[in-house]
């Protein structure tokens, strides 16, 4: 990974009490973009050492693990990873058991399976060293989801972290969109001010609105579902939705990660009254003369148009896309209401060797 021209990783050491500083730096980190001045600058001032292997960017991150100490909410993940020869070659995971691990284990690990392809989900597609990595609810349940997984290579090790994933620790931020400014993650509140329109490739947009401002939303074909749940809005739906701000030419775009329908705007038709006696819609029978039945011939000069309302096909509630598109800090709907802070619960084995 260190000979990789793509990543620049930084080793960074600190000894001491957390400080409200850094919690206040890996705050920033999650939401936003972090210049890697100021990452520098804070290292110096708390004495961090540091080692640089390439490019001083990756300092952000590294302080930013040390300053997220986790008060929040936090669950677990349990990684397992290869030995050296191994590294760069495909993975050799027995998709079998992942299949029971997830069916024994559903409801305290989290994305282990993608329900609409089926792909696996635990192991990583690129060049780095984990075979595989568990998210779950407690230690004890990624060290039993753990004991399903059968592997045709050798683990190397491996170890349970207690870490923010699963947590929607990046969307804490409620913020109105003339706030908005370039990569920053947050939540927004508004109403739908049109119609999403299907651009090429299948992705959904929409206008939103929020009295401070209008901005475009976006949900992109990968997130599946949740796409078509974006197409079934209509200008005057309330929504809040959460996601990260990306600059294109014509402006700011808003991301979608996830939507929650606060309101559905009822939508009405004005048609022609049904027949009293068979229960077919009249036809109008001429101006100022009412309707009239086409088929047993009831006539009615008093009746008018009345007004229907539409079934909608959406109700309010929290969306999600489907687990193959979760970024690392997606909270999965079967998280919400089990959310918990407090310190490290302890756990044997924790790790091997």
């Amino acid at each position: 990974m260190i000979d990789d021209e793509n990543v620049d990783p930084v080793l960074a050491v600190y000894r001491g009490c957390i400080t409200d500083e850094l919690r206040r730096f890996a705050y920033l980190a999650e939401t936003e973009v972090v210049d890697v001045e100021y990452a520098l600058k804070l290292a110096d001032s708390l004495g961090v050492a540091r080692w640089v292997f390439r490019n001083p960017r990756g300092l952000v991150g590294a302080l930013a693990a040390i300053g997220e100490d986790l008060r929040g909410d936090y669950t677990y993940e349990l990684i397992a990873y290869r030995t050296f020869s191994m590294r760069g070659k495909p993975r050799m995971i027995d998709p079998g058991s992942v299949i029971a691990m997830d069916e024994a284990t559903r409801g305290e690990t989290y994305a282990n399976i993608d329900p609409e392809t089926g792909r696996i989900l635990i192991t990583p597609r690129g060049m780095d060293p984990v075979l595989y990595g568990i998210r779950g609810e407690t230690p004890e349940a990624v060290y039993r989801a753990h004991r399903f997984i059968k592997s045709y290579e050798e683990v190397e090790r491996w170890v349970i972290f207690r870490s923010n994933q699963c947590t929607d620790a990046h969307l804490k931020s409620k913020r109105t969109i003339s706030s908005l400014k370039p990569y920053v993650a947050a939540v927004l509140e508004g109403v739908v001010s049109d119609r999403p329109r299907i651009i090429p490739g299948g992705h959904v947009i929409f206008k939103l609105s929020d009295g401070t401002g209008t901005i475009d939303c976006a949900v992109y074909e990968p997130t599946g579902r949740l796409r078509v749940i974006a197409s079934k809005l209509v200008d005057g739906d309330r929504v809040r939705v959460y996601g990260g701000v990306k600059p294109f030419d014509k402006g700011l775009t808003f991301n979608i990660e996830k939507i929650e329908v606060l309101e559905a705007r009822a939508i009405t038709r004005i048609m022609n009254p049904l027949c009293p006696y068979c229960g077919r819609r009249m036809k109008s029978a001429g101006l100022g003369k009412g309707f009239r039945c086409g088929r047993c011939g009831f006539r009615d000069r008093g009746s008018a148009k009345i007004e229907i309302y539409m079934d909608r096909d959406l109700k309010p509630g929290l969306y999600l896309p489907p687990p193959r598109a979760f970024r690392h800090l997606t909270k999965p709907i079967e998280r919400y209401g089990r959310e918990k802070t407090g310190g490290v619960v302890w756990f044997y084995p924790w790790h091997e060797p």
